[in-house]
């Protein structure tokens, strides 16, 4: 099982020392892979009644390419994993040359998490259907693949359309492994249709287990094995002390997850170093 840590992005805030010192202090630990949210605009929730998403304006998120292009040369072996960037907001040929671009800079170490999203606000902001979002991701990750892996592409699909053109440069690996994040059922048969992984939001349970065994099965439907679905979890650290860490990380290892991670955002923390501090004393912990 990978370990890896989400960037405390809500937390961090914006001094690029400190942003380069997490990364490099995860690196150093030990750990195969870190994460960062996405979001470009936050509503103001106080001009939409009823309204009940996670997040609003006054959340901080930064810009997954641009923070991935800078965080490519601060590190030398870490993974840099967008969970999720939400894919039918934006240019696809742009995602395409962003992420080519953020794996070459960085030695083949991009690994792209998709999803459709929830926030309607957002993406009216951007000049996005948010009726067709789910159908729209999958003629968009058709064309990230051919995109990446050749020369001159001839793509024209319901929303995608690229004539005899093609990016340059492309990922030295031929492609970038795409994983898709979300629960609702139409997701988890893309996911295990499409996806080299998926990244579910439950806890190591029975309600958890039964989720994977349904991927698993489509997965099957789809003519592929259910192996090679990679499957992500996640760790909260809040509300639980160190004990509490390693208890939840000996259920996610029996469940057989392939990578969890570790997210040590709203236990309090009040500076960069202690979000560090908590990121080392977990792999300490999590050491087989």
């Amino acid at each position: 099982m990978k370990l890896g840590v989400i960037l405390p992005q809500l937390e961090i805030g914006t001094d690029p020392a400190a942003i380069r010192d997490y990364a490099q202090a995860a690196e150093e630990a030990g750990y195969d892979h870190i994460l960062a949210f996405e979001h470009v605009l936050g509503a103001d929730s106080s001009r939409y009644p009823g309204w009940n998403g996670p997040y609003d304006y006054r959340a901080q998120f930064h810009e997954p390419f641009v923070l991935y292009g800078f965080l490519a040369g601060q590190t030398r072996r870490i993974e840099l994993v967008t969970g999720v960037l939400v894919l039918p907001q934006r240019q696809t040929a742009l995602v395409a040359k962003q992420a080519a671009q953020v794996d070459v800079l960085s030695g083949g170490r991009l690994r792209l998490g998709v999803g459709v999203g929830w926030n309607q606000v957002e993406m009216e902001g951007l000049g996005c259907d948010f009726q067709s979002r789910g159908r729209r991701i999958v003629e968009q990750i058709r064309l990230l693949r051919a995109l990446w892996s050749e020369d001159v592409v001839d793509f024209e699909g319901r929303w995608e359309r690229v004539r005899h053109a093609g990016i340059n440069p492309r990922p030295s690996r031929g492609t970038i492994p795409i994983w898709m994040g979300g629960m609702a059922e139409p997701v988890l048969r893309r996911a295990a249709r499409l996806a080299d992984g998926w990244f579910p939001q439950f806890r190591p349970d029975a309600e958890g287990r039964a989720a994977i065994a349904r991927l698993q099965g489509y997965a099957r439907e789809a003519g592929r094995d259910p192996a090679s679905v990679g499957i992500e979890g996640r760790l909260n650290a809040r509300g639980r002390d160190p004990d509490g860490w390693a208890e939840l990380y000996a259920r996610w290892k029996e469940m057989g997850v392939t990578h969890l991670t570790f997210n040590s955002m709203g236990c309090g923390y009040t500076s960069p170093g202690q979000h560090i501090e908590a990121i080392r004393r977990f792999k300490e912990l999590a050491k087989d």
